[in-house]
């Protein structure tokens, strides 16, 4: 989820947008920079005006510009006259404003929350330090990149499935709602007794079929029920709980944040900020019992622990992670070696989705199969009947 920090910085009364759990997770990030915290409000994902500006193609933009030579204000002078987005473009004239008023660049971004995350400010605010703007942004682009890949292959994952269940209910439901009420009108006619299972489903088919308006409504009822709970904050949080203590499945989730965790402490490393202040501020990527023992890898970090000894103490690496870290160590490359565990386990996971999927969607065809035909199976389940009495 993504939150609205305001804070009060050297600069004034400055505006995060912070990737966190929950707001207190949120608060935690912003107080670990050393700043003040005003509120913390929680942000749709598409801001109004706005949700059509993308910063992965305004960095790629702005990053093509400046390597052709031009300065940063030419840059986004023309950056904003092409912009379409009206809203977009007006923000984009107010961080000129700021460049030309003699701000720095990740000031000026920081100003507007709602284009520009906490997370592509760091990066800019670091690469200001080292020179090396164009880098920054061609690293930052690199690592969206890599978690949208990881994102879309979780997609892709689900998306047959989630089709599969949903054509396999609404064919359930026609069937108990349309096709049963019809045939429980023939059986009236035998006037013979129903098996106990048939005369129960002819039953449901008769409320149904009886008061369709109120069918729907509450089949819309469920599903606004379900797109509400989705929404919450409370819910995704104990559902994601669960998922973390579902047995194989909350292994694969821990490697998941893990992996992300990795790849972004390693992009800020390469940016060139501080240890200390990169894990504090990616603590957000990960859930609340994964955040304490964060923290309390921070404290042994600080008081001169290796980053490996200290995140394998707290139960944050694996096996092939915690090899990697020992040689980023002892090379000097740590981000880069963050950055190869990072692959390594994002590969992993996308060969287990391929082959859960490859296992789930027949399981998944197998028992809508069933249902559909247990549902025909009872309906018919009177004719065996009178035909086996005939016999």
């Amino acid at each position: 989820m993504r939150f609205e920090v305001r804070v009060l910085a050297p600069e004034g009364i400055v505006s995060m947008l912070l990737d966190a759990e929950d707001a207190r997770a949120a608060a935690e990030q912003a107080k670990a920079r050393g700043l003040a915290i005003l509120s913390v409000v929680q942000r749709r994902e598409s801001v109004r005006g706005t949700e059509r500006f993308s910063l992965i193609l305004f960095t790629q933009e702005l990053l093509a510009l400046l390597s052709a030579g031009l300065g940063l204000i030419e840059s986004i002078t023309a950056l904003a006259d092409r912009q379409a987005n009206a809203a977009a473009r007006t923000v984009l004239e107010g961080v000129l404003q700021h460049l030309r008023d003699g701000k720095p660049l990740s000031a000026s971004l920081a100003q507007h929350p709602q284009l520009f995350p906490a997370l592509y400010v760091e990066t800019v605010r670091a690469s200001e330090q080292t020179g090396a703007l164009t880098e920054a942004l061609a690293r930052f682009v690199a690592y969206q990149r890599q978690v949208e890949d990881v994102r879309q292959t979780l997609v892709s994952a689900l998306i047959y499935p989630a089709l599969l269940l949903g054509v396999g209910l609404l064919v359930s439901l026609f069937l108990v709602g349309y096709v049963v009420p019809r045939f429980s009108g023939v059986y009236e006619d035998l006037g013979r007794d129903l098996p106990w299972a048939s005369g129960l489903l002819f039953a449901i088919g008769a409320v149904i079929d009886r008061n369709p308006a109120m069918s729907v409504g509450l089949l819309f009822t469920l599903v606004a029920t379900i797109v509400l709970a989705a929404r919450s904050e409370t819910f995704r949080r104990r559902l994601g709980g669960w998922s973390m203590r579902a047995p194989y499945i909350g292994e694969r989730l821990r490697v998941y944040r893990l992996a992300r965790f990795y790849r972004t402490v390693s992009m800020l490393l390469h940016g060139g900020v501080p240890l200390v202040s990169a894990l504090r501020m990616v603590a957000g990527l990960l859930d609340p019992a994964s955040r304490a023992q964060l923290e309390s890898a921070i404290q042994q970090v600080r008081q001169g622990e290796a980053l490996s000894v200290a995140l394998e103490r707290n139960g944050l690496t694996t096996g092939i992670a915690l090899r990697m870290l020992q040689v980023g160590e002892r090379s000097g490359d740590l981000g880069g070696l963050m950055e190869r565990a990072a692959e390594f386990h994002e590969d992993e996971l996308a060969r287990w989705v391929a082959r859960f999927t490859r296992l789930f969607e027949p399981l998944l065809m197998m028992v809508i199969g069933l249902l559909i035909g247990g549902i025909v199976v009872l309906m018919y389940m009177p004719i065996f009947d009178l035909a086996g009495s005939l016999q």
